[in-house]
């Protein structure tokens, strides 16, 4: 096998053995906590412009298969991980990961400590990185790890969000999620796709009659002349203060009193069009064991989680807003709800894909909210 060499901006050099693609990357590094689902990781398009660094000692057992893809694509700029499972033992696989990671060209670094990697970013937060599988010198993948942009303040929307609106069809996943037994055929949900996952649309659609997801950069106006009876803001890469065109068109929508349901980005568009404010966390939240703690029920949620930005609860007006979910790791916000108009959103993935179910009641919800104004 070849050799990989992935240097971090810091000047750290890991040596390792290359899969995957025969390639370069530049990318901002993070670490996943998951214990299984790494083909969901692997395809959220809210990685995009990430590479991910898994703290579970070995992926690949399960290969790749149709079923579980969160995007149609690989959406990941590197994959780093103690070890590659040589052999592939799930009935539904259809390919190895390596071999998928090659046709996707997306290249991965194996035999390293990942300990010590993921000990690194904890203490001294996310750094931008450079991996090659094809011979580039550490000296140049230095320079090309600190001369690379990164994310701060970019637009990472515009390169996973469709190019134009489309009704949401059942996909190969879809047979996971069954109907909901009093789901409303007759609703009409309009999804903003900031870079939506599959299984948030499986989930909407199990509760609603027909989802039309939008491009990203659909105005209010557009989106509310579509006659939706709610609006739901998507996950998504990237810093949601690149992105202005995105909250001028959620401060309008808030205003139009139409049910709103938004997770992650979508949760943080919703504070910065409230006047609120977001920051980039240290080392970001990214896995499938997150505890969450619910207000409202005074329950613990354990969550699954991608981000690294937040909304500042310093900045809230109080007045207006309701912080209704928190993080037990960090006390960061991880919910709100507005007081003066039917809109709520979550920093966590309530749909999973991979992680724990805990949180499906808040599709739920948004379909009570929905169903309170069709019946009214």
């Amino acid at each position: 096998m070849n050799n990989a060499t992935l240097t971090l901006q810091d000047g750290t050099i890991i040596e390792g053995t290359a899969f995957g693609a025969h390639a370069d990357a530049v990318f901002e590094l993070v670490f996943n906590t998951s214990q299984t689902g790494y083909q969901e990781i692997l395809t959220d398009p809210s990685y995009r412009g990430q590479g991910v660094l898994f703290t579970v000692s070995h992926l690949g057992n399960t290969g790749i298969n149709q079923e579980d893809n969160e995007s149609v694509k690989a959406q990941v700029s590197a994959v780093v991980v103690r070890s590659v499972s040589p052999v592939v033992s799930s009935w539904r696989a259809t390919t190895s990961l390596p071999e998928w990671m090659k046709q996707a060209r997306v290249p991965g670094i194996c035999g390293i400590d990942t300990r010590f990697l993921t000990q690194k970013l904890r203490d001294g937060g996310t750094q931008k990185a450079a991996l090659s599988t094809c011979g580039t010198s550490a000296t140049e993948l230095l320079k090309m790890a600190r001369d690379w942009e990164g994310l701060d303040g970019r637009d990472m929307v515009k390169e996973v969000s469709c190019r134009t609106p489309y009704t949401w069809q059942a996909d190969p996943g879809s047979s996971w999620v069954p109907p909901h037994e009093q789901k409303l055929e007759n609703a009409h949900i309009v999804a903003y796709d900031y870079g939506i996952k599959h299984n948030i649309l499986r989930q909407l659609s199990s509760r609603f009659g027909r989802i039309t997801v939008v491009p990203a950069a659909t105005t209010a106006a557009e989106a509310l002349a579509m006659n939706p009876d709610g609006i739901f803001l998507s996950n998504g890469p990237g810093d949601p203060a690149g992105l202005p065109y995105a909250v001028e068109a959620v401060k309008t929508l808030i205003n139009s009193n139409i049910p709103i349901f938004g997770i992650c980005l979508g949760h943080q568009l919703i504070g910065r069009a409230i006047n609120g404010d977001t920051g980039k966390l240290k080392f970001g939240h990214h896995g499938g064991n997150h505890p969450v703690f619910e207000h409202a029920t005074r329950r613990s949620l354990i969550t699954a989680q991608n981000h690294n930005y937040a909304v500042l609860p310093e900045t809230l007006d109080q007045a207006d807003v309701e912080i209704s979910h928190t993080s037990l790791n960090d006390m960061t916000v991880e919910g709100m709800r507005l007081k003066k108009h039917p809109v709520f959103s979550v920093q966590f993935h309530p749909e999973a894909a991979p992680g724990p179910h805990d949180a499906f009641h808040l599709f739920d919800r948004f379909r009570e909210m929905v169903a309170e104004v069709l019946h009214a």
